[in-house]
């Protein structure tokens, strides 16, 4: 049982060794490890000040952001409207600068039908001119006794004749 309870000269050694260590402990080395703990409590306490601001930063900077993309979409919205108004007028101002186009060229063609028609028909004068002057000199040439040949000569030749 010698074991289990200590002997008095144990305890009063070990007990004063340990109020000796206490103190030069406490006169040495408690204030260096009171002051290490309060640095490091206010390194803590900085620590958590700088999170706490970088997390309202976090937070300051993903609302500027979601506004930025907001502010770029409303942009692009606007600048595909705005692409889609200048194509529409571009495709608008094609078709009439085509209609005028088309317009101009039907209106050159029917003046040129017409110059062709008035030209065809001066000439048509000038032949139908040309053949009765042919047809009253081929009748003037013959010597005709009576009306009846000469309804003949010209009918037979205006029949010669080719009218295309």
């Amino acid at each position: 049982m010698e074991l289990l309870t200590p002997s008095p000269g144990l305890v009063f050694w070990t007990s004063l060794t340990f109020v000796i260590l206490l103190v030069i402990l406490r006169k040495y080395a408690w204030p260096s490890i009171l002051r290490a703990l309060k640095v490091r409590e206010e390194t803590i306490h900085f620590a958590l000040e700088d999170a706490k601001k970088a997390k309202e930063e976090a937070e300051q900077m993903e609302h500027q952001r979601k506004k930025v993309i907001d502010e770029a979409r409303k942009e692009r919205d606007l600048i595909l409207k705005e692409a889609r108004q200048v194509k529409s007028e571009i495709i608008e101002e094609a078709r009439n600068e085509a209609r005028e186009e088309v317009q101009r060229m039907l209106e050159k063609a029917s003046r040129d039908i017409e110059m062709q028609r008035k030209d065809a028909m001066l000439e048509i004068r000038k032949t139908i001119g040309n053949l009765s002057v042919e047809i009253a000199e081929k009748i003037l040439k013959e010597e005709l006794s009576g009306e009846e040949k000469h309804k003949k000569v010209i009918n037979a030749y205006l029949n010669e004749m080719n009218f295309n």
